[in-house]
């Protein structure tokens, strides 16, 4: 069984970059594939699932206009990023970067009406991401379920009016098991291309992976 509390490569470049958690390689590599944000001015970016913080914080760097890597990054004027989860946001590294007029974060259940009307109010979004998992039990069978739950509800609010604007982008974190398949024909039916794809960052005994839908039809 393999280690997760021992730091392996990604974790340790994380830290050393200024990210909480390795998750910004996966992030950064679907961006790299997939060209999810679309650089240009007034984007507007949802985070599911925010905590501890490496996806937004990619996020407001690219706003920023600041290099990541070998990623180039373009100034994106008057753009957004909105953020929720359970948990509260690593201040560890964000250098303020949490505090500015472009960033709203909420901390709360987003199944909740009133987490849902919040960031309805901010929307709609040019991309919806989401890296929500459930907390694992090591049962491949009921945590592959608990993560298809969580993937629906995320889909099911990108079909909500004004949460996620025609032509938009959805990026969904699932545990492959039964009922994946038919979450992914479903959003082929609601996008102009839907794909599975696994970063390299991810562990390679991990059965997670990621559902990207592109160019949501109107």
């Amino acid at each position: 069984m393999a280690d997760y509390k021992k730091p392996d490569y990604w974790q340790l470049k994380a830290r050393s970059e200024g990210y909480p958690a390795r998750s910004v390689y996966k992030l950064k590599e679907i961006d790299e594939k997939f060209k999810l944000f679309n650089a240009r001015s007034g984007l507007r970016v949802l985070d599911i699932g925010a905590a501890p913080g490496s996806w937004s914080l990619f996020t407001l760097r690219r706003f920023a206009g600041k290099k990541i890597g070998k990623l180039e990054t373009s100034l994106l004027k008057a753009s957004f990023l909105a953020a929720v989860d359970l948990s509260p946001l690593s201040r560890e590294f964000d250098k303020g970067l949490f505090d500015g007029a472009n960033f709203f974060f909420i901390q709360g259940d987003v199944t909740a009406a009133e987490t849902q009307s919040a960031l309805l109010e901010k929307g709609p979004y040019n991309l919806i991401m989401s890296d929500a998992a459930p907390a694992t039990t090591g049962n491949n069978m009921i945590d592959s379920a608990r993560s298809l739950d969580i993937a629906e509800i995320v889909l099911a609010f990108a079909e909500t009016e004004n949460a996620l604007a025609a032509g938009g982008n959805l990026l969904i974190k699932i545990f492959q098991g039964s009922g994946t398949d038919a979450l992914l024909k479903r959003m082929r039916t609601l996008f102009t291309t839907a794909k599975s794809f696994k970063p390299q960052a991810c562990r390679g005994e991990s059965v997670e992976t990621y559902f990207v839908g592109l160019g949501k039809k109107t």
